[in-house]
């Protein structure tokens, strides 16, 4: 802060300098949170392919955290890393809490809500370390590959990463969340690992276009 400024000038600065970095953050998180409570648990299948069905949407945390890298830089990225990391973390006390607390008499759905959110905690102890080891490495790769590529060929960095990121994320996540859990043998949860990797590299590949655009629009716009 310059002298004779005051901080509310210098606050107002640094967001029209980054007037998207919240928005991007918040979308980063609430994908995240969102994946972990409505698509973990759930195994679909369509056209032959057995895949856990928050994969529709979870690989979009993968392409903002390449936006993120990409435009605001490495440092900025681990921030939301671990805002998405303490909302996680949250989200699985008030699930604990929530199904620990006893039902009223006469309400008679605490079966049924244990059985979505009783499982929450474990699926999310499981993203947790899965989350905060595959964006590490996502956005680590992502950095390194851009210093190598002399920051031209973005698709080499974002599918790059995502092929490490991803894996790794993969790895830890499938294995900590279903092995031995009610209704998963573990032939499905190597499967559903496997499926889920492929079909995540494969999102990036197909969203790299799109990558392309936002980026170039947040570059432009941050200036």
């Amino acid at each position: 802060m310059s002298k004779g400024q005051s901080p509310a000038a210098t606050d107002a600065g640094a967001i029209a300098q980054f007037r998207w970095f919240d928005f991007m953050m918040a979308a980063f998180v609430a994908i995240l949170l969102l994946s972990n409570v409505i698509g973990a648990g759930k195994v679909a299948s369509l056209w032959g392919f057995t895949f856990g069905a928050g994969i529709l949407f979870f690989p979009i945390s993968y392409v903002i955290g390449d936006v993120l890298t990409e435009v605001y830089g490495y440092a900025r990225a681990r921030r939301c890393i671990w805002a998405g990391f303490g909302a996680v973390v949250f989200m699985a006390f008030m699930s604990w809490v929530v199904v620990a607390l006893p039902p009223a008499p006469g309400w008679t759905n605490q079966a049924a809500y244990e059985s979505v959110f009783g499982q929450v905690p474990r699926i999310v102890f499981a993203s947790i370390c899965a989350f905060w080891a595959g964006e590490l490495v996502n956005s680590f790769v992502l950095a390194k590959m851009k210093i190598w590529t002399k920051g031209r060929h973005l698709w080499t960095r974002t599918i790059g990463s995502t092929v490490f990121g991803q894996g790794v994320d993969s790895l830890i996540f499938y294995p900590l969340a279903f092995w031995s859990a009610q209704g998963w043998t573990n032939a499905l949860v190597l499967t559903v690992m496997v499926t889920n990797w492929a079909l995540k590299v494969g999102w990036e590949a197909l969203l790299t276009p799109v990558t392309y655009a936002v980026i170039g629009f947040l570059k432009r716009s941050e200036g």
